[in-house]
């Protein structure tokens, strides 16, 4: 072999080595829903099964996950992708994730936004987040008295 096609082929070969040993992408993308665990589940339920008319494999409503065959746009019959989508409360509030595997971020990203906007069809806007109270300085009680000593006098 020519010096020239031996650089080539061992370029080659570690290119593939590379690829092979590099970790697959397992993207998932997250978003926030201002409403409670309870409805934003339901609403994903009714959106993947209504809406999307994806096939549900597994369910959980007290681990507020799902998981579903989801039909890529422009994809034969038979090239599904399974995908999941959880509920999570956080201190923060109810978070969101999807996850598409073998699919762009793209196609989660606009699968999230449908959701997102379809828990504002069905419940309206969201309810305010609620502040924590600030007291006024009226609202504070009053410091205690010592209690009275004895008189020394002995009275």
């Amino acid at each position: 072999m020519q010096p020239r096609s031996v650089r080539s082929a061992l370029a080659a070969l570690a290119l593939f080595g590379c690829v092979a040993l590099a970790p697959g992408a397992s993207a998932r993308v997250d978003g926030a829903s201002s409403y409670s665990k309870a409805q934003t589940y339901s609403g994903a339920l009714r959106y993947v099964r209504v809406d999307m008319g994806y096939e549900v494999v597994e369910k959980d409503a007290d681990a507020a996950y799902l998981i579903f065959k989801y039909a890529p746009p422009g994809a034969s019959k038979g090239a599904l992708v399974t995908g999941t989508l959880e509920v999570i409360e956080a201190a923060g509030g109810v978070r969101l994730f999807v996850s598409l595997p073998r699919m762009p971020e793209y196609y989660e990203r606009v699968f999230r936004d449908g959701l997102l906007k379809k828990l504002r069809e069905e419940y309206g806007a969201p309810p305010a987040a609620k502040k924590p109270a600030e007291k006024s300085p009226s609202d504070k009680p009053a410091p205690e008295k010592p209690p009275s000593s004895p008189d020394p006098s002995g009275d």
